[in-house]
């Protein structure tokens, strides 16, 4: 049975299927020695190429999701690639055969926190949708005093440049004297949202963490520039938020074998870590570009 090219290119881990509609669309992928065009259907046998390299595609029995649990610092920025050379989200994670790992959503480059990774471009695509609107959650710490009223404000909506706006809730969670702390949720996904609503209240924000995605919470004991893959159930926490079906296989085994893969986990992400630390400009973040 023939399928759309991109939701095909997506499902192997090629990319989101919004980037793969972009390839398409931009001539760099080719099915049975032709340029495929927005729409095309591909059968399981189709030969395809990107920018000339054949790519391997395998059907839905045979791809195992994963997804990662990324503890993102202040200062990389959300792209596979920078021309001005600054660290992207992409480089400390680990390696996937014939497939690469797919952003769910972004964070600016001052934000930190959890930012989840999948090989599964149509769960990806999915969860991005703005139909989808799944709950974040973020820590918020403000400089100056807050009035009430903006606390109010913030609650109730107010106006943005690309329509009204508010914070699903507001709580205060303490801090030492001039800096306060805040937890806030919201369910879309516009860019720079969080920073924005706090400026429309003329507040500024001196951090910024997303700590939750739905259920999924940023580990506490997951170091900056770390990362972790997420166990078969909150795997198939996220796909039921998609709307697919469940996964029945995980990379992560119980068998005797587990704790070594375990220790190896643990040696990536500490040497994620160091890298990190010698290679970015942790702790001197880059002013977003808007």
């Amino acid at each position: 049975m023939s399928e759309k090219l991109q939701k095909v290119l997506a499902r192997a881990g090629h990319g989101s299927r919004r980037e793969m509609e972009a390839w398409i669309a931009a001539g760099r992928v080719s099915v049975d020695g032709e340029i495929a065009g927005l729409g095309d259907r591909v059968e399981a046998d189709a030969k395809i190429r990107i920018d000339g390299r054949a790519v391997s595609l395998k059907s839905a029995d045979d791809i195992v999701c994963r997804v990662l649990a990324y503890h993102k610092p202040e200062g990389e920025i959300c792209s596979r690639k920078d021309p001005e050379g600054r660290t992207t989200v992409f480089e400390r994670l680990p390696k996937v055969r014939d497939a690469r790992w797919v952003a769910v959503g972004r964070l600016d480059i001052n934000t930190s926190g959890l930012l989840l990774f999948t090989c599964d471009g149509e769960l990806a695509n999915r969860l991005m949708h703005p139909s989808n609107e799944v709950e974040r959650e973020y820590a918020v710490r403000t400089f100056g005093e807050v009035p009430e009223v903006a606390v109010q404000r913030l609650r109730t909506g107010v106006t943005l440049e690309d329509g009204p706006a508010q914070f699903d809730s507001i709580k205060a969670a303490g801090g030492e004297g001039i800096n306060q702390w805040w937890h806030v949720t919201l369910r879309e996904g516009r860019n720079r949202e969080v920073r924005r609503l706090w400026e429309s209240q003329e507040v500024q924000v001196s951090r910024l963490i997303r700590v939750r995605y739905g259920q999924v919470e940023l580990p506490k004991t997951l170091p900056r520039g770390g990362w972790i893959e997420l166990p078969i159930d909150q795997v198939n926490y996220l796909r039921q938020l998609a709307g697919l079906e469940p996964e029945t296989r995980s990379m992560l085994g119980t068998d005797k074998h587990s704790v070594a893969r375990s220790k190896v986990k643990s040696a990536k992400i500490r040497r994620a870590v160091r890298k990190h630390k010698v290679g970015s400009n942790h702790g001197k973040p880059t002013r977003q570009r808007d």
